[in-house]
């Protein structure tokens, strides 16, 4: 029931989104438009803004914002640490970097090779993440992986700083997607996007029971016949997959992964499956309403969404951390 209603409200999100945004089209021409009213002044013009224009944005930010919120529910369990959220742990900064390589080297330039640049740089950013937190055999513990992705994420954005300086052509290019913005986005990027993201999705949903068992302890969920080890490495790949798709599409969006997890913790913590759910459909809430208002509070102009996630995600990210147990297991 309460996953329901967190559905009825993305979806009155999507239609209130609809109303705003470029083409000068107002929010009441588009509700008449949408029941159906026949008689419309220039009803060509005011589709194309509304299937052309708004709709792929919209359907990008539900997309964008599912992965992340995802993505974040997916580390934060498998790390028992609530500060796990794929900024933090330099996996966006991997993604970043792939893309920018991927256009300054090798020529990516179509949505497809954006996404597989950007995955090969989220899957390297996680592995380099996790091969510097770890220390002989020991599991990485929950500080030393955000020590270690903030140490891996300074280290790709100064290689990124210098693929830019060495190649000028790209720079403009990447000074608008870096800022997290779905102005961007076309039809012809969904289907790419969609494809990578439907894999990290299906792998999600596998790992969810042992997911769930890693919740219990490592030795708890070895004993009910799990594999730690084995949920893990299909979890990180999701995380790639998922983080991948959304950081080719929009830009690296901070602090979503976050934020979302938090939520949907306050509404589902007792089913793992219903948990990674409800953070997926309240990344994709938060994204589509950040994303109407920066088309709306400073017209004609327009702020990059993640700007007002960081706006949400900083302030929560202090809390947290001023937490009694900050880098404590998750309690459930």
């Amino acid at each position: 029931m309460r996953i329901g209603a967190v559905i009825l409200v993305l979806l009155a999100f999507v239609l209130l989104s609809f109303g705003f945004g470029s083409g000068e089209v107002s929010p009441v021409v588009v509700l008449r438009y949408l029941f159906g009213a026949t008689e419309l002044p220039d009803r060509e013009h005011v589709e194309m803004v509304l299937w052309s224009l708004r709709l792929p944005r919209i359907l990008g930010a539900v997309l964008v914002g599912a992965c992340f919120g995802l993505a974040g529910a997916l580390l934060q369990t498998i790390t028992r640490n609530r500060l796990a959220e794929t900024d933090l742990l330099g996996i966006n900064g991997g993604a970043a970097l792939g893309v920018v390589a991927g256009m300054a080297y090798v020529g990516a330039a179509t949505a497809t090779e954006h996404m597989l640049a950007a995955f090969v740089g989220a899957l390297g950013g996680t592995l380099a993440v996790v091969v510097v937190a770890r220390r002989g055999g020991e599991t990485s513990s929950p500080l030393r992986l955000i020590l270690a992705g903030l140490a891996i994420a300074s280290v790709f954005q100064g290689v990124l700083g210098f693929i830019l300086l060495e190649d000028q052509n790209h720079l403009d290019r990447y000074r608008f997607w870096v800022l997290g913005s779905l102005a961007g986005v076309r039809t012809s990027q969904l289907a790419p996007a969609l494809a990578g993201a439907v894999p990290g999705w299906v792998l999600a949903v596998a790992t969810v029971r042992g997911c769930a068992a890693l919740n219990l302890g490592d030795e708890i969920a070895e004993n009910l016949g799990h594999r730690p080890g084995r949920t893990r490495l299909l979890a990180v790949l999701s995380v790639a997959l998922l983080t991948g798709t959304a950081v080719s599409l929009s830009g690296p969006v901070v602090l979503l992964g976050l934020v979302a997890p938090y939520a949907a913790r306050h509404v589902e913590r007792d089913r793992m499956g219903r948990f990674l759910l409800c953070s997926a459909l309240f990344g994709s809430g938060v994204l589509v309403v950040a994303d109407t208002l920066c088309r709306t509070i400073v017209r004609p102009y327009e702020a990059p969404a993640s700007v007002l996630v960081a706006l949400v995600g900083a302030p929560l990210l202090i809390h947290i951390a001023r937490s009694p147990r900050p880098l404590a297991a998750l309690d459930r």
